[in-house]
Protein backbone atom coordinates (compact mmCIF):
# COMPACT_ATOMS: atom_id res chain seq x y z
CA UNK A 1 0.00 0.00 0.00
CA UNK A 2 1.47 3.23 -1.21
CA UNK A 3 1.36 6.70 1.71
CA UNK A 4 1.77 10.43 0.87
CA UNK A 5 4.54 12.59 1.73
CA UNK A 6 3.97 15.62 3.70
CA UNK A 7 2.16 18.39 2.05
CA UNK A 8 4.60 21.10 2.84
CA UNK A 9 3.71 25.36 1.96
CA UNK A 10 4.36 28.51 3.82
CA UNK A 11 1.18 30.45 4.75
CA UNK A 12 1.19 33.71 6.93
CA UNK A 13 4.81 33.73 6.90
CA UNK A 14 5.02 30.25 8.89
CA UNK A 15 5.99 26.61 7.50
CA UNK A 16 2.56 24.76 7.32
CA UNK A 17 3.18 20.31 7.28
CA UNK A 18 0.00 18.10 6.66
CA UNK A 19 0.37 14.50 6.93
CA UNK A 20 -1.66 12.12 5.17
CA UNK A 21 -3.32 14.14 2.76
CA UNK A 22 -4.20 11.53 -0.19
CA UNK A 23 -3.06 11.95 -3.46
CA UNK A 24 -6.11 12.88 -5.20
CA UNK A 25 -7.11 15.67 -2.52
CA UNK A 26 -7.59 18.98 -4.16
CA UNK A 27 -6.56 22.27 -2.18
CA UNK A 28 -9.67 22.99 -1.75
CA UNK A 29 -11.11 20.34 0.10
CA UNK A 30 -7.86 20.53 2.35
CA UNK A 31 -8.63 24.33 2.62
CA UNK A 32 -11.76 24.10 3.80
CA UNK A 33 -12.23 20.41 5.56
CA UNK A 34 -8.67 20.41 7.06
CA UNK A 35 -7.76 24.09 7.91
CA UNK A 36 -11.26 25.38 8.20
CA UNK A 37 -10.52 28.15 5.83
CA UNK A 38 -14.14 28.78 4.91
CA UNK A 39 -13.70 31.93 3.28
CA UNK A 40 -12.43 30.20 -0.13
CA UNK A 41 -15.88 28.94 -1.57
CA UNK A 42 -16.74 26.01 -4.04
CA UNK A 43 -18.84 27.73 -6.85
CA UNK A 44 -18.48 25.33 -9.90
CA UNK A 45 -16.34 23.01 -8.70
CA UNK A 46 -14.91 22.72 -12.31
CA UNK A 47 -12.55 25.97 -12.81
CA UNK A 48 -15.22 28.13 -14.36
CA UNK A 49 -16.27 30.60 -11.99
CA UNK A 50 -13.31 31.53 -9.24
CA UNK A 51 -14.82 31.14 -6.44
CA UNK A 52 -12.45 29.72 -5.19
CA UNK A 53 -9.49 31.17 -6.19
CA UNK A 54 -6.45 31.34 -4.66
CA UNK A 55 -3.00 33.10 -4.93
CA UNK A 56 0.43 30.78 -5.04
CA UNK A 57 4.15 32.09 -5.00
CA UNK A 58 7.02 30.56 -6.29
CA UNK A 59 11.02 31.69 -6.28
CA UNK A 60 12.27 32.44 -9.73
CA UNK A 61 15.33 33.92 -10.77
CA UNK A 62 13.59 37.44 -11.17
CA UNK A 63 12.21 36.92 -7.33
CA UNK A 64 8.72 35.66 -6.57
CA UNK A 65 6.17 35.08 -9.21
CA UNK A 66 2.35 35.41 -8.15
CA UNK A 67 -0.37 33.33 -9.97
CA UNK A 68 -4.42 33.01 -9.21
CA UNK A 69 -5.44 29.78 -9.71
CA UNK A 70 -8.81 27.63 -9.10
CA UNK A 71 -8.08 25.40 -6.30
CA UNK A 72 -11.25 23.39 -7.00
CA UNK A 73 -9.60 21.23 -9.08
CA UNK A 74 -5.79 22.08 -8.29
CA UNK A 75 -4.19 18.77 -6.42
CA UNK A 76 -3.52 19.75 -2.99
CA UNK A 77 0.21 18.34 -3.41
CA UNK A 78 1.28 19.90 -6.14
CA UNK A 79 1.37 23.16 -4.03
CA UNK A 80 4.78 21.52 -2.23
CA UNK A 81 7.35 24.03 -1.58
CA UNK A 82 5.04 27.45 -2.57
CA UNK A 83 3.88 30.08 -0.80
CA UNK A 84 0.04 30.00 -0.31
CA UNK A 85 -2.62 33.09 0.27
CA UNK A 86 -6.13 33.14 0.72
CA UNK A 87 -8.68 35.44 0.97
CA UNK A 88 -8.78 34.94 4.91
CA UNK A 89 -4.54 35.79 4.73
CA UNK A 90 -4.44 39.15 3.00
CA UNK A 91 -5.33 41.07 6.77
CA UNK A 92 -3.48 38.44 8.35
CA UNK A 93 0.11 37.33 6.85
CA UNK A 94 2.71 39.68 8.70
CA UNK A 95 4.51 39.30 5.35
CA UNK A 96 2.47 41.87 3.75
CA UNK A 97 3.66 44.91 4.85
CA UNK A 98 3.21 49.06 4.08
CA UNK A 99 5.57 49.81 1.39
CA UNK A 100 7.94 52.62 1.42
CA UNK A 101 6.89 54.13 -1.45
CA UNK A 102 4.19 55.89 -2.50
CA UNK A 103 0.74 54.43 -4.07
CA UNK A 104 1.13 55.43 -7.81
CA UNK A 105 -0.59 58.59 -8.48
CA UNK A 106 -0.65 59.73 -4.83
CA UNK A 107 1.69 61.92 -3.38
CA UNK A 108 0.79 60.72 0.21
CA UNK A 109 1.05 57.42 0.55
CA UNK A 110 -0.48 57.91 4.42
CA UNK A 111 -3.56 59.81 2.93
CA UNK A 112 -6.80 57.80 3.55
CA UNK A 113 -7.85 54.05 1.96
CA UNK A 114 -6.04 50.58 2.91
CA UNK A 115 -3.14 50.21 6.03
CA UNK A 116 -2.37 47.97 8.11
CA UNK A 117 -4.57 49.73 10.66
CA UNK A 118 -7.75 49.15 8.66
CA UNK A 119 -6.91 45.78 8.26
CA UNK A 120 -7.54 45.89 4.74
CA UNK A 121 -5.45 44.89 1.55
CA UNK A 122 -5.95 47.55 -1.15
CA UNK A 123 -7.91 44.55 -3.06
CA UNK A 124 -10.28 44.38 -0.37
CA UNK A 125 -10.30 48.01 0.16
CA UNK A 126 -10.64 48.47 -3.36
CA UNK A 127 -13.77 46.37 -3.86
CA UNK A 128 -15.36 48.23 -0.76
CA UNK A 129 -14.55 51.80 -2.02
CA UNK A 130 -16.24 50.79 -5.56
CA UNK A 131 -18.90 48.78 -4.33
CA UNK A 132 -17.62 46.02 -6.13
CA UNK A 133 -19.63 43.03 -3.84
CA UNK A 134 -23.48 42.04 -3.79
CA UNK A 135 -24.24 38.64 -2.69
CA UNK A 136 -21.10 37.86 -2.02
CA UNK A 137 -20.33 34.72 -2.84
CA UNK A 138 -18.10 35.25 -5.71
CA UNK A 139 -15.72 38.03 -3.96
CA UNK A 140 -13.61 36.04 -2.32
CA UNK A 141 -12.17 34.67 -5.54
CA UNK A 142 -12.22 38.44 -7.25
CA UNK A 143 -9.89 39.51 -4.31
CA UNK A 144 -7.65 36.34 -4.61
CA UNK A 145 -7.46 37.34 -8.46
CA UNK A 146 -6.97 41.41 -7.41
CA UNK A 147 -4.08 40.26 -4.88
CA UNK A 148 -2.64 38.28 -7.97
CA UNK A 149 -2.82 41.30 -9.99
CA UNK A 150 -2.04 43.98 -7.68
CA UNK A 151 1.82 42.12 -6.56
CA UNK A 152 2.24 41.15 -10.70
CA UNK A 153 1.46 44.71 -11.46
CA UNK A 154 1.16 47.72 -9.11
CA UNK A 155 3.97 46.61 -6.61
CA UNK A 156 6.33 46.49 -9.99
CA UNK A 157 5.42 50.15 -10.47
CA UNK A 158 2.66 49.78 -13.45
CA UNK A 159 -0.82 50.75 -12.84
CA UNK A 160 -3.45 48.62 -14.13
CA UNK A 161 -5.64 49.68 -17.26
CA UNK A 162 -9.09 48.66 -18.10
CA UNK A 163 -7.97 46.05 -20.77
CA UNK A 164 -5.73 44.50 -18.48
CA UNK A 165 -8.37 44.28 -15.62
CA UNK A 166 -10.82 42.44 -18.06
CA UNK A 167 -8.02 40.41 -19.69
CA UNK A 168 -6.84 39.10 -16.11
CA UNK A 169 -10.18 38.63 -14.14
CA UNK A 170 -11.62 36.88 -17.30
CA UNK A 171 -11.54 33.41 -14.85
CA UNK A 172 -13.89 35.13 -12.50
CA UNK A 173 -17.85 35.41 -12.59
CA UNK A 174 -19.86 37.55 -11.42
CA UNK A 175 -24.14 37.42 -11.51
CA UNK A 176 -25.16 40.52 -9.63
CA UNK A 177 -22.49 43.54 -10.36
CA UNK A 178 -22.07 43.39 -14.07
CA UNK A 179 -18.29 44.01 -13.58
CA UNK A 180 -18.22 47.62 -13.25
CA UNK A 181 -17.43 48.05 -10.17
CA UNK A 182 -14.90 45.37 -10.17
CA UNK A 183 -13.21 46.90 -12.68
CA UNK A 184 -12.93 50.01 -11.29
CA UNK A 185 -11.63 48.53 -8.00
CA UNK A 186 -8.75 46.59 -10.23
CA UNK A 187 -7.64 50.43 -11.38
CA UNK A 188 -8.31 51.82 -8.24
CA UNK A 189 -5.55 49.58 -5.74
CA UNK A 190 -2.49 51.39 -7.16
CA UNK A 191 -4.20 54.78 -5.90
CA UNK A 192 -4.12 53.11 -1.97
CA UNK A 193 -1.18 53.00 0.14
CA UNK A 194 0.87 50.45 -0.61
CA UNK A 195 1.16 47.15 0.86
CA UNK A 196 3.74 44.56 -0.84
CA UNK A 197 4.60 40.90 0.56
CA UNK A 198 8.24 41.08 2.56
CA UNK A 199 9.64 38.95 -0.54
CA UNK A 200 13.29 38.98 0.60
CA UNK A 201 12.04 37.15 3.51
CA UNK A 202 9.95 34.65 1.76
CA UNK A 203 12.29 33.82 -0.70
CA UNK A 204 14.31 32.80 2.49
CA UNK A 205 11.41 30.54 4.12
CA UNK A 206 10.53 29.37 0.29
CA UNK A 207 14.62 28.02 0.27
CA UNK A 208 14.12 26.38 3.60
CA UNK A 209 11.25 24.49 2.89
CA UNK A 210 12.81 22.93 -0.48
CA UNK A 211 16.21 22.12 1.12
CA UNK A 212 13.79 19.79 3.15
CA UNK A 213 14.47 16.16 1.04
CA UNK A 214 11.83 14.73 0.22
CA UNK A 215 10.28 10.82 0.13
CA UNK A 216 11.95 8.89 -2.27
CA UNK A 217 10.15 5.79 -1.59
CA UNK A 218 9.23 3.75 -4.69
CA UNK A 219 5.71 3.03 -3.36
CA UNK A 220 4.89 6.75 -2.47
CA UNK A 221 0.99 8.02 -3.90
CA UNK A 222 2.26 11.01 -4.97
CA UNK A 223 5.23 11.39 -7.15
CA UNK A 224 6.77 14.67 -7.90
CA UNK A 225 10.60 14.19 -9.24
CA UNK A 226 12.67 16.86 -9.98
CA UNK A 227 14.71 15.99 -12.60
CA UNK A 228 13.36 14.56 -16.16
CA UNK A 229 15.71 11.35 -15.35
CA UNK A 230 14.16 10.62 -11.86
CA UNK A 231 10.39 11.53 -13.94
CA UNK A 232 11.30 8.95 -16.57
CA UNK A 233 12.22 6.28 -14.65
CA UNK A 234 9.16 6.77 -11.81
CA UNK A 235 6.66 6.93 -15.61
CA UNK A 236 8.74 2.87 -16.11
CA UNK A 237 8.21 1.68 -13.11
CA UNK A 238 4.64 2.91 -12.33
CA UNK A 239 2.67 2.82 -16.04
CA UNK A 240 -0.92 2.83 -14.64
CA UNK A 241 -0.60 6.15 -12.29
CA UNK A 242 -2.58 8.90 -13.44
CA UNK A 243 0.13 11.42 -15.08
CA UNK A 244 -1.01 14.96 -14.24
CA UNK A 245 0.30 18.83 -14.78
CA UNK A 246 -1.59 21.37 -14.16
CA UNK A 247 -5.02 19.03 -13.43
CA UNK A 248 -6.72 21.28 -14.97
CA UNK A 249 -8.86 18.50 -17.00
CA UNK A 250 -8.06 15.76 -14.86
CA UNK A 251 -9.37 17.43 -11.76
CA UNK A 252 -12.92 17.47 -13.18
CA UNK A 253 -12.61 13.18 -13.19
CA UNK A 254 -12.37 13.86 -9.35
CA UNK A 255 -14.59 16.22 -9.26
CA UNK A 256 -17.53 15.85 -11.34
CA UNK A 257 -16.82 11.71 -12.38
CA UNK A 258 -15.62 10.83 -8.99
CA UNK A 259 -12.91 8.97 -10.02
CA UNK A 260 -10.14 7.91 -7.21
CA UNK A 261 -6.72 7.92 -7.74
CA UNK A 262 -3.90 5.64 -5.77
CA UNK A 263 -1.11 6.93 -7.44
CA UNK A 264 -0.06 10.05 -9.09
CA UNK A 265 3.03 11.53 -11.10
CA UNK A 266 3.41 15.39 -11.10
CA UNK A 267 5.76 16.08 -14.15
CA UNK A 268 6.14 20.05 -13.25
CA UNK A 269 8.82 19.45 -10.85
CA UNK A 270 11.02 18.31 -13.23
CA UNK A 271 13.19 21.48 -14.56
CA UNK A 272 14.25 20.25 -17.75
CA UNK A 273 10.60 20.21 -18.95
CA UNK A 274 10.09 24.34 -17.39
CA UNK A 275 12.25 25.88 -19.98
CA UNK A 276 11.58 28.11 -22.70
CA UNK A 277 14.53 28.29 -24.95
CA UNK A 278 14.89 29.88 -28.70
CA UNK A 279 17.87 28.48 -31.09
CA UNK A 280 18.54 30.71 -33.59
CA UNK A 281 20.31 28.40 -35.48
CA UNK A 282 18.04 25.72 -35.64
CA UNK A 283 15.33 28.67 -36.29
CA UNK A 284 13.18 26.84 -33.52
CA UNK A 285 11.04 27.73 -30.11
CA UNK A 286 10.84 25.22 -27.88
CA UNK A 287 8.84 24.96 -24.73
CA UNK A 288 9.10 22.81 -21.86
CA UNK A 289 5.81 19.87 -21.55
CA UNK A 290 5.33 21.77 -18.13
CA UNK A 291 5.58 25.61 -18.71
CA UNK A 292 2.51 26.79 -17.57
CA UNK A 293 0.08 28.06 -20.56
CA UNK A 294 0.12 31.75 -19.28
CA UNK A 295 4.04 31.59 -20.01
CA UNK A 296 3.69 29.69 -22.90
CA UNK A 297 1.74 32.33 -24.48
CA UNK A 298 3.79 34.69 -22.97
CA UNK A 299 6.37 33.08 -25.37
CA UNK A 300 4.23 32.73 -28.39
CA UNK A 301 3.23 35.86 -28.70
CA UNK A 302 6.64 37.53 -28.19
CA UNK A 303 7.13 35.71 -31.59
CA UNK A 304 3.23 36.43 -33.33
CA UNK A 305 2.45 39.57 -31.58
CA UNK A 306 -1.08 38.94 -33.32
CA UNK A 307 -1.67 35.71 -31.07
CA UNK A 308 -2.55 38.06 -27.98
CA UNK A 309 -6.34 38.42 -28.32
CA UNK A 310 -5.99 34.12 -29.57
CA UNK A 311 -4.34 33.83 -25.94
CA UNK A 312 -6.55 35.44 -23.43
CA UNK A 313 -9.41 33.74 -24.94
CA UNK A 314 -8.03 30.70 -24.30
CA UNK A 315 -9.51 29.63 -21.11
CA UNK A 316 -9.45 32.12 -17.99
CA UNK A 317 -6.26 33.52 -16.07
CA UNK A 318 -6.51 30.82 -13.25
CA UNK A 319 -6.50 28.02 -15.56
CA UNK A 320 -4.14 29.28 -18.02
CA UNK A 321 -1.90 29.85 -14.77
CA UNK A 322 -2.62 26.07 -13.93
CA UNK A 323 -2.66 24.62 -16.94
CA UNK A 324 0.53 23.68 -18.83
CA UNK A 325 1.15 23.16 -22.61
CA UNK A 326 2.22 19.80 -22.93
CA UNK A 327 -0.61 18.65 -20.66
CA UNK A 328 -3.28 20.12 -23.08
CA UNK A 329 -1.30 18.89 -25.71
CA UNK A 330 -1.07 15.15 -23.99
CA UNK A 331 -4.66 15.40 -23.08
CA UNK A 332 -5.70 16.15 -27.05
CA UNK A 333 -9.31 17.19 -26.63
CA UNK A 334 -10.62 17.71 -30.17
CA UNK A 335 -11.94 21.04 -28.55
CA UNK A 336 -9.14 22.31 -27.05
CA UNK A 337 -7.21 25.47 -28.37
CA UNK A 338 -3.45 25.10 -28.48
CA UNK A 339 -3.44 21.86 -30.49
CA UNK A 340 -4.83 23.27 -33.64
CA UNK A 341 -2.59 26.75 -33.25
CA UNK A 342 0.40 24.62 -32.92
CA UNK A 343 0.00 22.48 -36.10
CA UNK A 344 -0.62 25.32 -38.01
CA UNK A 345 2.76 26.54 -36.76
CA UNK A 346 4.41 23.55 -37.67
CA UNK A 347 5.15 21.81 -34.27
CA UNK A 348 6.69 19.08 -33.59
CA UNK A 349 6.61 17.11 -29.85
CA UNK A 350 9.14 15.09 -27.93
CA UNK A 351 8.15 11.70 -26.47
CA UNK A 352 10.78 10.12 -24.06
CA UNK A 353 11.65 7.39 -22.10
CA UNK A 354 14.37 6.02 -19.74
CA UNK A 355 15.95 4.64 -22.89
CA UNK A 356 15.92 7.72 -25.66
CA UNK A 357 13.33 9.91 -27.11
CA UNK A 358 11.53 10.20 -30.32
CA UNK A 359 10.03 13.30 -32.01
CA UNK A 360 6.65 13.45 -34.32
CA UNK A 361 4.45 15.99 -35.74
CA UNK A 362 2.00 16.67 -33.23
CA UNK A 363 -0.79 16.59 -36.58
CA UNK A 364 0.62 12.53 -36.43
CA UNK A 365 0.70 12.55 -32.83
CA UNK A 366 -3.02 11.63 -32.61
CA UNK A 367 -4.80 8.41 -33.41
CA UNK A 368 -8.26 8.64 -32.59
CA UNK A 369 -10.45 10.06 -30.10
CA UNK A 370 -8.65 11.37 -27.14
CA UNK A 371 -5.96 8.53 -28.27
CA UNK A 372 -2.56 9.05 -28.98
CA UNK A 373 0.97 7.53 -29.75
CA UNK A 374 2.56 7.37 -26.11
CA UNK A 375 3.78 4.21 -25.11
CA UNK A 376 2.62 3.39 -21.43
CA UNK A 377 6.17 4.49 -20.22
CA UNK A 378 6.76 7.79 -22.21
CA UNK A 379 5.84 11.08 -21.60
CA UNK A 380 5.66 14.39 -23.59
CA UNK A 381 8.37 16.84 -22.74
CA UNK A 382 8.59 19.36 -25.21
CA UNK A 383 7.22 21.54 -27.97
CA UNK A 384 9.31 22.84 -30.98
CA UNK A 385 8.11 25.36 -33.05
CA UNK A 386 9.11 27.11 -36.01
CA UNK A 387 10.09 30.66 -36.01
CA UNK A 388 8.40 33.10 -38.25
CA UNK A 389 9.74 33.20 -41.51
CA UNK A 390 9.42 36.33 -43.88
CA UNK A 391 6.07 37.05 -45.59
CA UNK A 392 4.59 34.58 -43.21
CA UNK A 393 0.85 35.48 -42.65
CA UNK A 394 -0.92 34.19 -39.27
CA UNK A 395 -4.53 34.21 -37.59
CA UNK A 396 -6.28 32.24 -34.84
CA UNK A 397 -10.01 32.29 -34.58
CA UNK A 398 -11.92 31.16 -31.47
CA UNK A 399 -15.87 30.69 -32.03
CA UNK A 400 -17.63 30.10 -28.85
CA UNK A 401 -21.26 30.99 -27.24
CA UNK A 402 -19.60 33.70 -24.49
CA UNK A 403 -16.59 35.54 -25.72
CA UNK A 404 -14.49 34.77 -22.26
CA UNK A 405 -13.75 31.40 -20.28
CA UNK A 406 -16.05 29.08 -23.17
CA UNK A 407 -15.31 26.20 -24.64
CA UNK A 408 -14.70 26.55 -28.42
CA UNK A 409 -17.37 25.49 -30.87
CA UNK A 410 -14.72 25.94 -33.57
CA UNK A 411 -10.97 26.60 -33.24
CA UNK A 412 -9.35 27.77 -36.87
CA UNK A 413 -5.50 28.37 -37.44
CA UNK A 414 -4.79 29.81 -40.89
CA UNK A 415 -0.82 30.03 -41.79
CA UNK A 416 0.72 30.75 -45.24
CA UNK A 417 3.50 31.97 -46.60
CA UNK A 418 2.79 34.26 -49.96
CA UNK A 419 5.79 34.88 -52.42
CA UNK A 420 6.94 38.31 -54.17
CA UNK A 421 4.55 37.30 -57.40
CA UNK A 422 1.81 37.32 -54.79
CA UNK A 423 1.37 33.15 -54.97
CA UNK A 424 1.03 30.92 -51.80
CA UNK A 425 3.92 29.36 -51.39
CA UNK A 426 3.24 27.22 -47.97
CA UNK A 427 0.11 26.79 -46.01
CA UNK A 428 -1.02 24.95 -43.01
CA UNK A 429 -4.06 24.97 -41.50
CA UNK A 430 -4.42 23.29 -37.81
CA UNK A 431 -8.50 22.69 -36.83
CA UNK A 432 -10.27 21.76 -33.50
CA UNK A 433 -13.90 21.00 -32.93
CA UNK A 434 -14.71 19.65 -36.42
CA UNK A 435 -13.38 16.16 -35.85
CA UNK A 436 -12.63 13.32 -33.04
CA UNK A 437 -9.06 15.05 -33.05
CA UNK A 438 -6.92 18.29 -33.56
CA UNK A 439 -7.03 18.25 -37.24
CA UNK A 440 -4.42 19.17 -40.03
CA UNK A 441 -6.65 20.54 -43.29
CA UNK A 442 -3.92 19.24 -45.40
CA UNK A 443 -6.77 18.82 -48.49
CA UNK A 444 -7.50 22.89 -47.98
CA UNK A 445 -3.87 23.55 -48.02
CA UNK A 446 -3.15 22.13 -51.06
CA UNK A 447 -6.06 23.80 -52.80
CA UNK A 448 -4.10 26.89 -50.99
CA UNK A 449 -0.61 26.94 -52.07
CA UNK A 450 0.75 27.29 -56.18
CA UNK A 451 -2.71 29.89 -56.74
CA UNK A 452 -2.47 33.49 -56.46
CA UNK A 453 -3.42 34.90 -53.05
CA UNK A 454 -6.96 36.55 -54.41
CA UNK A 455 -10.79 36.56 -53.32
CA UNK A 456 -11.47 33.92 -55.37
CA UNK A 457 -9.01 31.27 -54.03
CA UNK A 458 -10.05 32.27 -50.29
CA UNK A 459 -13.38 31.87 -51.60
CA UNK A 460 -12.44 27.83 -53.03
CA UNK A 461 -10.06 27.07 -49.91
CA UNK A 462 -13.59 28.12 -47.85
CA UNK A 463 -14.99 25.20 -49.61
CA UNK A 464 -12.51 22.96 -49.57
CA UNK A 465 -12.31 23.35 -45.60
CA UNK A 466 -15.85 22.69 -45.22
CA UNK A 467 -15.48 19.70 -47.07
CA UNK A 468 -12.80 18.08 -45.27
CA UNK A 469 -14.15 18.21 -42.53
CA UNK A 470 -17.69 16.46 -41.47
CA UNK A 471 -18.19 17.56 -37.75
CA UNK A 472 -20.93 16.39 -35.33
CA UNK A 473 -23.81 18.66 -33.80
CA UNK A 474 -23.98 19.15 -29.85
CA UNK A 475 -24.68 21.42 -27.41
CA UNK A 476 -21.79 24.53 -28.46
CA UNK A 477 -22.94 24.53 -32.03
CA UNK A 478 -24.76 22.04 -35.16
CA UNK A 479 -22.74 20.16 -37.94
CA UNK A 480 -23.70 22.52 -40.34
CA UNK A 481 -23.31 26.08 -38.50
CA UNK A 482 -19.98 24.67 -38.31
CA UNK A 483 -18.76 24.09 -41.84
CA UNK A 484 -20.64 27.52 -42.29
CA UNK A 485 -18.25 29.05 -39.78
CA UNK A 486 -15.21 27.38 -41.45
CA UNK A 487 -15.68 28.78 -44.73
CA UNK A 488 -17.02 31.89 -43.51
CA UNK A 489 -13.73 32.04 -41.44
CA UNK A 490 -11.05 31.50 -44.68
CA UNK A 491 -12.89 34.55 -46.10
CA UNK A 492 -12.24 36.47 -42.68
CA UNK A 493 -8.74 35.58 -43.33
CA UNK A 494 -8.67 37.28 -46.62
CA UNK A 495 -10.15 40.26 -45.71
CA UNK A 496 -7.87 40.63 -42.70
CA UNK A 497 -5.05 39.72 -44.52
CA UNK A 498 -5.64 42.60 -47.01
CA UNK A 499 -6.80 45.05 -44.74
CA UNK A 500 -4.53 47.52 -45.73
CA UNK A 501 -4.89 47.34 -49.31
CA UNK A 502 -8.97 46.92 -49.38
CA UNK A 503 -9.59 49.15 -46.66
CA UNK A 504 -10.88 46.01 -44.06
CA UNK A 505 -10.91 46.40 -40.21
CA UNK A 506 -7.70 44.29 -38.84
CA UNK A 507 -8.34 41.86 -36.49
CA UNK A 508 -8.05 43.43 -33.35
CA UNK A 509 -11.01 45.77 -34.22
CA UNK A 510 -13.48 42.67 -35.27
CA UNK A 511 -15.87 41.50 -32.72
CA UNK A 512 -15.84 37.85 -32.24
CA UNK A 513 -18.29 35.87 -34.44
CA UNK A 514 -20.86 34.05 -31.70
CA UNK A 515 -22.51 30.47 -32.19
CA UNK A 516 -26.29 31.63 -32.83
CA UNK A 517 -29.14 29.92 -30.87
Amino acid sequence: MSHTPPLRFIRRGKPVTLHGVAPDRTLLEVLREDLNCTGTKEGCGEGDCGACTVVLGQQRDDGVHYQAINSCIRLAHSIDGMALWTVEDLAADPLIQPSHGHAIGSADSSAGGASRDSGLHPAQQAMVDCHGSQCGFCTPGFVMSLFGMYQNHVCKGHPISRELAVEELSGNLCRCTGYRPIFDAAQSMAQLPRMQVNEAQLRQQLVQLQEQPSPSADNVGYLAPTTLKDLLAARARHPQALVVAGSTDTGLWITKLHKQYAQIIDVTRAQELQRVEIDHATGTLTIGAAVTLTDAFTALTAQWPQLHRFATRFAGMPVRNSGTLGGNVANGSPIGDSMPLLIALGAHITLAHQNGERTVALEDFYTGYRKNLLAPDELVTAIHIPLPQANQQLAAYKVSKRFDDDISAVCLVIQIQVDAHGVISTARIGAGGVAATPARAVATEAALIGQPWSEATAQAAGRALQAEFNPISDMRASGAYRREVLGALMQRFWLESTASAHAHPRLDTLQPLEVQA
